[in-house]
């Protein structure tokens, strides 16, 4: 996380135990990428902190490895993964189709900016006691747009309840992320999502609770 190694491994240890939870409550094989959410988030935490622990005792080697991995789970897994794990559980067909479209747009974005990764090169640096990362970026503002769509908008076409709160939690996360702490956003925003994402593991977890009941959707 933008603070700490020790915050980034503190996040991540738990993360990693809910996303196995969560993994072992799926019932079907489109239900894995959504599940996988939490466990993901926690690698990238602690990939976070080996950067981390990077700066404080230089690895060189160790260090690009480590940025180039964080910057492809927040700029390029995410973009993608998001719409098609949510679009694998949604059971509305107009959603569906909606979330195809955002699928798209999420992975053209997310291999765009594959691409710019790829092509040009990537830093790490800390600024004021956060972890700024750095790649060039010529169309920034349309991959931003494209990146935002998939990875925020997609949530709130689905049709559960507890999915649509991950999503709406995760676009004021994003706004108040960008307004306090706009040079170092992606890493803020990242941790936050990577807390939000064990309302991945309630919805699973209430899930099996409405079946036994044969209560509602949730």
């Amino acid at each position: 996380m933008c603070f700490s190694a020790t915050a980034s491994f503190v996040a991540a240890i738990p993360l990693s135990g809910i996303g196995t939870a969560t993994l072992r409550k799926t019932k079907t094989k489109s239900e894995i990428p959504l599940a996988a959410f939490p466990l993901l988030f926690g690698i990238q935490q602690f990939i976070e902190g080996i950067i981390w622990l990077t700066f404080m005792n230089p690895m060189p080697l160790v260090h690009i490895i480590a940025t180039y991995a964080y910057v492809g789970f927040a700029y390029v897994l995410w973009p993608i993964l998001t719409p098609v794990a949510i679009r694998l559980i949604e059971p509305v067909l107009w959603k569906r189709k909606a979330l195809s479209i955002l699928t798209s747009i999420g992975a053209s974005a997310g291999l765009y900016l594959l691409y710019c990764i790829v092509r040009y090169p990537v830093s790490s640096q800390i600024v004021n006691d956060s972890i700024h990362y750095h790649f060039v970026n010529p169309f920034s503002q349309l991959s931003v747009f494209g990146y935002l769509c998939a990875v925020c908008l997609s949530f709130l076409f689905s049709s559960h309840r507890a999915i649509i709160i991950l999503g709406f939690t995760a676009v004021v996360s994003l706004v108040l992320t960008y307004f306090v702490y706009t040079t170092y956003v992606v890493s803020v925003w990242c941790f936050f999502a990577a807390l939000l994402s064990i309302i991945v593991y309630v919805y699973f977890k209430q899930r099996e609770s409405v079946k036994r009941t044969g209560g509602e959707n949730i």
